[in-house]
């Protein structure tokens, strides 16, 4: 009993190493949110904006959310839209803004600023290419990516914004450097798997989930039970 306890225990915990260490993002650190950043004054703020974060959201049409990070001068942004490959979302790809001082365009925006402003709408075709992320088990279809210097010191937005009428779902992705310790593995990339389910409704996914972690420790009691059962058997 001890040792099936001890390798029970020994394949949980390589399920969920090798479960984490699937991600080809390898991963990006998820940014929850109270979905209140709607303007630049409640901004979601990025901690570092070279760190790889990713950032799930619904966009309504004619809506727009917010972003702020501080940079300095030469360091490098990245960021990227991807859209969940789910029904009727083929064709949405809302607009990446960016805000900031040394940002010398001068877009029209739907909102007031007086920071240089440039709209990195998607471009490409219908539908673009995809790529599935294997550790949350789903598949996704690329917008538009940023890659740029910081022009100079001082606090960016980025803005993502429906200009078509459309509302749907995207994951905003910043940043390229990979943090995660070894205590991530047991609670950070937990709760982004559930958070990523949720995001694309696999809600029968966490179900299994949860019963498989249900049934995990009432296997040793069955079989604790069972021995009881046969012991008194064999006493009678």
């Amino acid at each position: 009993m001890k040792n099936f306890l001890k390798s029970l225990n020994i394949l949980v915990i390589f399920f969920i190493i090798s479960f984490a260490a699937t991600s080809p993002a390898y991963a990006h650190k998820l940014i929850t949110h109270d979905d209140t950043h709607r303007s630049f004054e409640t901004a979601l703020q990025i901690p570092d904006h070279k760190i790889s974060w990713a950032i799930y959201e619904n966009l309504a049409a004619n809506e727009a959310k917010f972003y702020s990070f501080e940079a300095k001068h030469g360091e490098s942004l990245y960021a990227s839209i991807v859209i969940p490959k789910m029904e009727d979302l083929e064709t949405y790809s809302p607009t990446l803004v960016l805000v900031g001082d040394g940002i010398f365009q001068n877009d029209s925006i739907p909102f007031e600023t007086s920071l240089g402003v440039q709209k990195i709408p998607y471009k490409g075709e219908f539908p673009s290419r995809e790529f599935y992320e294997p550790f949350g088990q789903v598949t996704y279809w690329e917008r538009q990516e940023v890659r740029m210097n910081i022009p100079t010191d001082g606090e960016y937005f980025i803005v993502v914004l429906d200009e078509k009428n459309q509302s749907g779902k995207y994951s905003l992705a910043i940043g390229t450097i990979e943090d995660f310790s070894g205590g991530d593995i047991f609670t950070t990339l937990p709760t982004a798997w559930i958070e990523t389910k949720l995001f694309v409704n696999d809600y029968i996914s966490i179900v299994i989930v949860v019963i498989i972690l249900i049934t995990i420790p009432i296997i040793p009691i069955l079989f604790i039970v069972r021995k009881k059962v046969k012991q008194k058997i064999s006493s009678n």
